[in-house]
């Protein structure tokens, strides 16, 4: 390799996929989680209509269609000593935990400051990410299965907006944890680990092209010896101009004059 050549290595496009997804991935479940919405349950007997109540597996919230003031800290003992609350609380919570110490693993692993990312300790970060988002799935898939068993106080019965974010935060912690663990199989001649290095040299492989000649025609202007004046150019060497007389006395200085005249005298 010739002096002066860096190396740059690229940064592998599955450590980038899974290094973005397992952070947006653990914004989603942790609201998922703290949201007092896993379902919604309107028509409740003996309350004014339009009531409702907002379901987590934390909190019950008590609202109206007919203002916007929010009671939450309901009590329900019934829902909560339910088996899937319980279970839900654990799996959920330690689903961020192992999110956590899973990009705490593999940040160190991948290409920051290196020149080639530890594909061993990235890959077992990359696994504690996916098991995270399986933990998330699985409470999560549970409860919508059994939604209308749960103890309820009305039939009408509908799903929160936080089933929905806890699959798509499950769903990116998963891709992006598997993404990240196949790093550590190399196939396909390494080129799933972006192992293709490009040399530097520090200057263009292009060579430039040389800059277009235009070549100008000359032209070559022949003096005409025609001409329509009675009087060829130069005769205007031999003429003597009269100059304007000083003192403004035009007849004197008409009389002075001993030139030839011309036809524009006349």
């Amino acid at each position: 390799m010739p002096s002066g050549t860096f190396i740059h290595y690229r940064t592998p496009g599955i450590l980038i996929f899974g290094m973005v997804l397992a952070p947006c991935g653990w914004v989603l479940d942790l609201t998922a989680t703290v949201a007092p919405n896993w379902r919604t349950i309107n028509d409740i007997d003996g309350e004014p209509i339009g009531t409702f109540l907002q379901q987590g597996i934390w909190d019950i919230c008590r609202a109206t269609t007919t203002s916007r003031d929010i009671q939450c800290n309901q009590q329900d003992e019934a829902y909560f000593n339910e088996q899937i609350i319980e279970i839900a609380q654990a799996m959920m919570v330690a689903s961020l935990i192992l999110t956590l110490i899973g990009l705490a693993v593999a940040i160190p692993g991948v290409r920051c400051w290196r020149e080639r990312p530890n594909w061993t300790v990235a890959g077992l970060g990359g696994l504690l990410i996916f098991l995270s988002g399986v933990l998330t799935l699985i409470p999560i898939a549970w409860y919508t299965h059994i939604l209308t068993d749960i103890a309820a106080a009305s039939t009408d019965i509908r799903v929160g907006y936080s089933i929905i974010l806890g699959y798509i935060g499950g769903i990116m912690e998963v891709l992006g944890g598997f993404v990240m663990f196949i790093g550590i199989c190399r196939c396909c001649g390494g080129r799933n680990r972006s192992e293709n290095v490009v040399a530097d040299t520090g200057k263009s492989t292009r060579n430039p092209s040389p800059p277009r000649r235009i070549t100008i025609p000359s032209i070559n202007r022949t003096r005409s010896t025609a001409s329509s004046v009675p009087y060829s150019k130069d005769s205007f060497d031999e003429i003597e101009f009269p100059r304007a007389n000083v003192n403004g006395n035009r007849s004197k200085a008409s009389s002075s004059y001993g030139g030839q005249p011309y036809d524009a005298d006349l």
